[in-house]
């Protein structure tokens, strides 16, 4: 049977609101979304999890039903708002699954507080964390697939994080990501891009302070962030390990939500939070 689920909104000093939506109860799962999404992004994870762990979905600033005062949210605030969305919730310790910009939320907020986060899933990201794509093993291999994908992509109107297999073999989910990402359709996302791409540049030093376990899944059909640049970064990390999923693109945990769903459970039961 379906859980009652909780809705929610805070309102931010600046008056940026953050809407929420909580399910279930134990351990607190906290999802962080993508540019592409908002908290509705995650409804192939939340019945599954909130049998087992209270799950708490929510919008970053500017992202509907989130409020933002401007046309576009910056980023370096998205810590301190899940920072925040816990106090409000009363949750002490919770572990973060960030979807690409929700990396940018997990990380910073790990380096800030790392006594509120108990564990990281970073999904095709690496948040804040800076990789030297040029120095990565397999980088060329996947610059001339970014290419030859990208153009493909584009000549065929396919939105660069749902990818080529999710548009081909499974056009209902994909006309889900796409309804789902027309919703923030004013939001001024270029400007949000480039502030995450400005942002992404912490090095090893700050990775090594990471003191959490981390999971990272990553895609090998990912064209926006690089796999090689992902193990790179893995490999700084005190405690990380790296899933690279075959043939899926940057958005692994709507395109093959079971096998996704499955790898978080995993990490779970080797981190104990339970």
């Amino acid at each position: 049977m379906p859980l009652p689920v909780k809705t929610g909104r805070i309102t931010r000093p600046d008056g940026a609101t953050i809407a929420y939506e909580v399910s279930g109860s134990g351990p607190a799962l906290v999802f962080a979304h993508g540019l592409g999404g908002n908290a509705m992004s995650w409804y192939q994870q939340v019945p599954v999890f909130a049998e087992r762990y209270r799950t708490v979905a929510f919008s970053h600033r500017g992202f509907l039903p989130s409020t933002v005062n401007g046309p576009a949210p910056d980023p370096a605030d998205y810590a301190v708002d899940a920072e925040a969305l816990l106090d409000h919730l009363g949750i002490e310790r919770a572990v973060f699954v960030g979807q690409s910009m929700g990396g940018w939320t997990s990380i910073e907020l790990a380096l800030a507080k790392p006594e509120r986060i108990a564990g990281i899933v970073l999904s095709c990201t690496t948040g804040t964390l800076a990789f030297q794509l040029e120095t990565a093993p397999g980088a060329q291999k996947w610059k001339d697939f970014q290419k030859s994908e990208g153009e493909w992509l584009a000549a065929n109107h396919i939105h660069r994080a749902a990818g080529r297999r999710m548009a081909v073999e499974d056009p209902i989910r994909f006309s889900a990501y796409m309804s789902i990402d027309r919703l923030n359709a004013g939001l001024n996302k270029d400007a949000v891009m480039k502030r995450l791409w400005e942002t992404r540049n912490r090095g090893p030093a700050d990775a090594a302070r990471v003191a959490c376990p981390v999971l990272f899944v990553t895609g090998s059909d990912d064209i926006v962030v690089p796999p090689p640049g992902v193990k790179q970064v893995a490999a700084t990390l005190p405690d990380a390990r790296v899933v690279e999923v075959p043939a899926s693109g940057h958005s692994v945990y709507f395109e093959r939500p079971g096998l996704f769903n499955a790898l978080v459970e995993r990490f779970l039961a080797e981190i104990n939070w339970v």
